[in-house]
């Protein structure tokens, strides 16, 4: 027989894990209603037909497919299967695991608009699949937490999650950075030097800066088309050093009167403004012209958020503005904007850094314990009395296993435990035993009740 394992990139959580995870979960959550979201869900299973198209080439391949119910090669010929898989894909798979939150939020806003108060606000928190490379802080199945604002082009919009980026991260005591561009801007600078032909290539090539450097992406430049001439326009660029508002200026004087670069700036500068006033300090919040994510569908400002502290380097948030992603579904005209939550690599930098709070693996706060029968019945009905009063409690379930029932709540971290024998039942009172500080004392329910308080 097998050793039994996880299927790879994919993860079991044990209690304590959990703990950890409900934890982040709980303080984004918090923040998401605080700013006014409303939480909606969305099935993990959607058509290929929906999935597939959004995300580029290459976020097509990541898609985990599902092969259609009963002989799903039945209309499949052999010169079928001589064209390559995407000849067939379609005919023996019509639905695939969620890839991310936002197209299926998209597709959700189509077939609901007639029930929708716009600008709608919504998060969603839940897990997407993707079949890609496993490796640290990356994943097959993982959570996403995105908050979105739809049916608004305000740059307000873009201000507000900026703010909800920072309250989240303040009380998650996390030092993150937030790149932020423009798509516009990116465009605009193609469209000087008069290649916006190449734009795509231009924002992929840039977009890989931080792993190879200038001396491979110029050279993959010229490869793609652009001159040495544009590729030193662009390296001066890339090496000014300053502050956003040198860096918005130095684009500025770049731009001259290109009219879609200047309108990124415009974008920036405005939202930037905006932030200024929720009372962060917002030195974290770095314009860089060199981030391009989401091409396929982000028309309007990007932004990334990156751990300031640890090991990782990878992102751990990141949104953008969309104005085409539900016309895909018939809705067309309806911009939206938004922000996700990488939890899993959350998670991961606050375990690296050791910044979890002193966190309990058990739900319980106190474990009740006997000698008896008589015993065993008066902590059942305590245990009853705990519940209805909010307290979260348990029995021990073995007859007159004393040292065992401490052993066990040590083990499961339970920070009280109760024992009750004769004399506590006389005197309807309990002996409570506080296992952090080895301290008890015979106390009634309601002593014990305000001492907690």
């Amino acid at each position: 027989m097998s050793k039994p394992s996880n299927a790879r990139g994919t993860r079991d959580f044990g209690p304590l894990q959990m703990s950890k995870r409900k934890y982040v979960f709980n303080i984004i959550q918090k923040h998401f209603e605080e700013f006014g979201f409303q939480c909606i869900e969305t099935p993990a299973i959607e058509n290929l037909s929906v999935l597939t198209g959004k995300y580029g080439e290459e976020g097509d391949q990541l898609l985990f497919k599902i092969l259609n119910s009963g002989d799903f090669l039945k209309d499949i010929q052999a010169s079928d299967l001589e064209k390559g898989f995407k000849k067939i894909t379609f005919d023996i798979s019509e639905k695939g695991l969620r890839y991310d939150l936002t197209v299926p939020f998209a597709r959700f806003v189509s077939m609901n608009r007639n029930d929708l108060v716009f600008p709608f606000k919504r998060y969603q928190m839940q897990p997407v699949w993707r079949a890609d490379k496993p490796q640290k802080g990356r994943y097959r199945e993982f959570y996403q937490c995105d908050a979105d604002i739809v049916g608004s082009t305000s740059l307000i919009n873009e201000a507000e999650l900026i703010s909800l980026f920072q309250s989240i991260f303040k009380s998650l005591n996390l030092k993150v950075n937030l790149l932020i561009n423009s798509r516009k801007i990116l465009t605009g600078i193609v469209d000087k030097l008069n290649k916006l032909e190449l734009f795509t290539p231009f924002a992929v090539i840039l977009d890989k800066l931080d792993k190879i450097g200038w001396e491979k992406v110029s050279n993959e430049l010229l490869e793609a088309g652009f001159s040495q001439t544009d590729c030193n326009s662009i390296k001066d660029l890339i090496e000014f050093k300053g502050d956003n508002l040198a860096k918005l200026n130095k684009l500025k004087s770049f731009y001259g009167s290109n009219e879609i670069g200047l309108e990124g700036l415009n974008e920036i500068e405005t939202t930037l403004k905006f932030v200024e006033t929720n009372g962060f300090k917002n030195q974290n919040i770095l314009f860089d012209f060199t981030l391009a994510r989401g091409l396929s569908y982000y028309t309007g400002l990007i932004y990334e958020g990156k751990a300031d502290e640890g090991s990782f380097t990878s992102s751990i948030a990141g949104g953008g503005r969309y104005d085409n992603l539900t016309a895909a579904f018939g809705m067309p005209n309806m911009s939206g904007v938004g922000i996700s939550f990488g939890i899993e690599r959350i998670i991961d930098v606050l375990d690296d850094l050791n910044k979890f709070p002193e966190i309990s693996s058990s739900a319980s706060k106190i474990l009740l314990t006997y000698f008896d029968e008589a015993g065993q019945i008066e902590s059942l009905k305590y245990v009853n009395q705990f519940r209805k009063a909010g307290i979260s409690a348990e029995v021990y379930s073995e007859l007159g296993k004393i040292k065992k029932s401490f052993e066990f709540a040590d083990k499961k971290q339970i920070p009280f435990v109760g024992v009750i024998g004769d004399t506590e039942i006389a005197s309807q009172k309990i002996m409570i035993k506080d296992m952090k500080k080895g301290e008890q004392n015979l106390l009634s329910f309601d002593e014990f009740i305000d001492q907690l308080d």
